[in-house]
């Protein structure tokens, strides 16, 4: 019986974001573990936009509409692929992200999560939380968080 059935990753296409899909990619491989590869998204409006484009600057289109969302799932896909994973599907969702993530580990029956540590030593993170440090206190599930940065 393999280690994982089904491995979630979650991507946001940052270079961070991608080392933990590739990551994923190879443990989903060795498995031959389904790999279900998630992006959250806030839909786009006047206000969100703007919001977005206050707060993040260059990197607002990152987080808003659906567009950037299934750009990133097409090249996180793309990178799973030549890491080795077999059985890829990907999935854009309205919400927060640890949301989202938390969505498609129970959808999908999952049995590994993972994530990678972006935000877990910054004073923001700390503050605020971050998707590690909520992963690892509420997905449920085994989480493997990737050194990426």
């Amino acid at each position: 019986m393999p280690a994982y059935r089904t491995v979630v990753v979650g991507t946001d296409g940052s270079a961070t974001s991608f080392a933990a899909v590739e990551r994923a990619a190879g443990v989903a491989a060795d498995s031959d573990a389904q790999l279900v590869i998630v992006s959250a998204y806030t839909p786009t409006s006047r206000d969100d936009t703007a919001a977005a484009e206050d707060a993040l600057k260059d990197e607002s289109y990152l987080v808003v509409g659906w567009t950037p969302a299934e750009d990133a799932l097409r090249e996180a896909s793309d990178r799973a692929g030549k890491a080795g994973a077999r059985k890829v599907s990907t999935h854009a969702e309205d919400g927060a992200p640890m949301d989202v993530l938390r969505k498609a580990v129970k959808d999908h029956h999952a049995d590994l999560l993972v994530v990678g540590n972006k935000g877990l030593n910054t004073l923001s993170g700390r503050l605020l939380g971050s998707v590690p440090a909520d992963a690892t206190r509420r997905a449920g599930v085994d989480v493997l968080v990737v050194h990426t940065s």
